[in-house]
């Protein structure tokens, strides 16, 4: 058992042992409903967390501003875990005992998601649509875990394989976070490798927060990489391209759909040109956005005083998941009628590009795409269709 898990465990059972009044479904009153979600606003992730954070309330104040669900607002409680599984774990604790939240929603990070999701599900609340493409965030199958994104291991075997087959790389490396995400994206990257008989010439991993990529890119270099795949966060990448040129090294990379942000390309200007990267969502630029598209980033910066990205996308269309399936659940909301739901729960693509969702009692991942998009003059630009 890992430390974070032992010590979400210690603190639930500590929590269960106080005094405190339960609804008969958690969350849900006459009034309203109370959902969680463990972010990073403080952390190396907090380039990701804040506009998530947003495009989940802009959402839930959509649904308000049109008489809630069924009658019932919605409340969004936040706590920032900073990227780190400890707090992670506290950050739950808090949400279960105190909040009595009915659903924990679009937590983030990989590592806070595996020290914390068991013991959510033990809890009996529904673990929705986290920020961690993992395999085990919707199998084996489980009536609270539900899934939105691909996983790690799927796309990147995807984008692995197109980028080698199309440009003829033959010596690909990998520059990796030292934690689960970095692990499920190498798994991904070595299987792609493997069907087209070759292998990771080189590996090298980074820990969480890390700001000095010297040593791992001068190491990848002495390698003659010809291609390096990141899985890396916005941040992460950022700082490694900008090492390896700096350095005189044009190599291409490829990072994971956790570097694919308008942030990316913000923070790094002509050091990432060139960069390609997996995308589960397209970025929402204004300049030439359809009508309703931009009149969304219009009420977007209205509200937060900031444009929108990726992320505040991702953020949004979560969210609108979410309302759908308690708008299906029924008025009489509980978290057997809520899952249930789901399992019925059929989306098409909408205005923000999404791909379309489908979820069955059979599977609780509702898309398995990526696609392949390189930043060209500043923005990133899509290159191919859904990958296969």
């Amino acid at each position: 058992m890992s430390a974070a898990r032992a010590l979400f465990l210690a603190c639930f059972l500590l929590g269960s042992l106080l005094p405190a009044a339960h609804a008969a479904t958690p969350g849900v009153s006459d009034r309203e409903i109370v959902v969680g979600s463990i972010l990073d606003l403080s952390g190396p992730a907090a380039l990701l967390g804040a506009p998530v954070r947003d495009g989940m309330l802009l959402r839930f104040e959509d649904a308000n501003a049109a008489g809630g669900v069924h009658g019932r607002k919605l409340r969004l409680v936040v706590e920032d875990a900073g990227y780190d599984p400890k707090r992670g774990v506290l950050a739950a604790r808090k949400l279960l005992q105190r909040d009595q939240v009915f659903a924990f929603l679009a937590n983030l990070g990989t590592p806070v998601v595996m020290a914390t999701m068991q013991a959510i599900v033990d809890a009996g609340r529904l673990h929705l649509f986290p920020f961690s493409p993992h395999e085990s965030t919707y199998s084996p199958l489980h009536p609270l875990k539900f899934q939105m994104f691909p996983p790690y291991q799927d796309y990147m075997e995807a984008a692995t394989r197109h980028m080698v087959k199309s440009r003829g790389y033959s010596r690909a490396c990998l520059l990796y976070q030292d934690d689960d995400y970095g692990l499920e994206v190498m798994k991904g990257v070595e299987s792609g490798l493997a069907k087209l008989g070759q292998r990771l010439v080189e590996r090298t991993a980074y820990k969480r927060g890390a700001t000095d990529f010297s040593s791992q890119i001068a190491r990848l270099r002495s390698a003659r990489c010809d291609l390096v795949v990141l899985a890396t966060v916005v941040r992460e990448t950022v700082a490694a391209m900008t090492e390896a040129r700096r350095n005189g090294w044009a190599v291409d990379m490829l990072v994971s759909a956790s570097g694919y942000s308008s942030q990316t390309h913000e923070l790094g200007g002509a050091a990432v040109e060139g960069l390609f990267g997996v995308s589960v969502l397209p970025l929402p630029y204004a300049d030439g956005a359809p009508p309703r598209l931009a009149a969304w980033i219009g009420r977007y910066h209205k509200r937060f005083g900031a444009d929108p990205n990726v992320w505040s996308v991702m953020g949004y269309v979560l969210a609108d998941l979410f309302v759908r399936g308690a708008e299906q659940a029924g008025p009489e909301l509980t978290t057997a009628r809520f899952a249930a739901a789901m399992e019925r729960l059929h989306t098409d693509g909408d205005f923000l590009g999404s791909p379309g969702y489908r979820f069955s009692p059979q599977d609780h991942l509702g898309s398995r795409q990526g696609r392949l998009a390189q930043i060209r003059d500043g923005r990133w630009v899509m290159l191919t269709d859904y990958l296969e």
